[in-house]
């Protein structure tokens, strides 16, 4: 495995983006080791909100969630996933399987040894955030799934993934942050797509934004299946609350939230909501309220 790491020049004076970076190594898969970025703000003793973002974002897109919440008295982590923002990138594609992205931020559960976890999770976030709260369930007090899904391949994910599956695949130069601004409600600004772009400084640092979307399983015999089912089997038994928080305006993941509501025992008497003008990365168009949603819901469920 031959990681490649952004130079820390390109984050250099990012808008909005003021936190100074952490890092943990993680195993790769070849006896050497990764370096895994995450932001931590707030009390270091208090109850942490865990921040997990998606393809093909990082860390950044929490950047206007992260101070309202370790204002309240929160610790507050954002990990960068191996691939994005300022954690290591694996070259090859074949470095990335969806039990990599897992047991990577298993250790950061393990390395920091957090307890009582709030999770956040959107798109990616949910797909290794929800397997992590199965497996681990005992470190999670709670649960915010926004536009995300955890998918068995049992069922047909819908034309707009496919399509976005296919796109991803296709396009000669991934462009991320235009990417993601065709995916917000909000017009964002130019200094904030260069922000998003600033992980890969050539297609090079791509390989995982490239691969992520051909390792969501469509199909029952995909590699993720058989433990993503073991992991609704734990989620369809838990009682431990689980909101969900999905935007209004994302096709991707849209219909997802009655999926949870359902099988999710800790979903009950919850008070769901939508999130109004938000598009797929709704952390850009409503931030404000997400943290109030969040704080709502700890506070809601601080005795359950």
């Amino acid at each position: 495995m031959t990681p490649l790491r952004t130079p820390d020049s390109f984050f250099a004076n990012l808008a909005d983006y003021p936190f100074a970076p952490n890092y943990i190594n993680v195993d790769d898969t070849e006896g050497g080791s990764l370096r895994l970025h995450y932001v931590d703000e707030g009390p270091k003793d208090a109850p942490p909100i865990l921040l997990m973002h998606g393809e093909p974002t990082w860390s950044y897109l929490y950047r206007k969630m992260i101070p309202g919440l370790a204002a309240a008295g929160f610790r507050v982590i954002a990990p960068d996933l191996i691939g994005f923002g300022r954690s290591d990138k694996p070259s090859e594609r074949s470095d990335y399987t969806y039990q990599r992205h897992v047991d990577w931020l298993r250790a950061l559960l393990d390395q920091l040894d957090l307890q009582d976890i709030t999770l956040f999770c959107q798109d990616w976030g949910g797909l290794i955030g929800l397997r992590l709260l199965a497996e681990e369930n005992n470190r999670f007090s709670r649960t915010v799934a926004a536009n995300t899904m955890l998918p068995t391949g049992d069922h047909h994910p819908g034309e707009a993934f496919i399509q976005w599956q296919q796109l991803s695949q296709n396009i000669p130069t991934f462009t991320v942050g235009k990417l993601i601004a065709g995916a917000c409600v909000k017009k964002l600004s130019a200094e904030t797509i260069a922000a998003y772009d600033a992980p890969f400084p050539d297609e090079t640092y791509k390989a995982g934004a490239r691969q992520f979307p051909m390792l969501v399983p469509i199909s029952p015999e995909d590699p993720a299946a058989v433990p993503n089912r073991r992991a609704w089997e734990t989620l369809g038994k838990m009682q431990k609350p689980f909101l969900t928080a999905f935007s209004d305006k994302d096709p991707i993941t849209s219909g997802g939230e009655p999926i949870f509501r359902k099988m999710i025992p800790g979903c009950a008497d919850q008070a769901h909501t939508t999130i109004k003008d938000g598009g797929h990365f709704l952390q850009e168009d409503q931030s404000e309220r997400l943290v109030e949603v969040i704080l709502e819901f700890i506070a809601a469920t601080a005795n359950s």
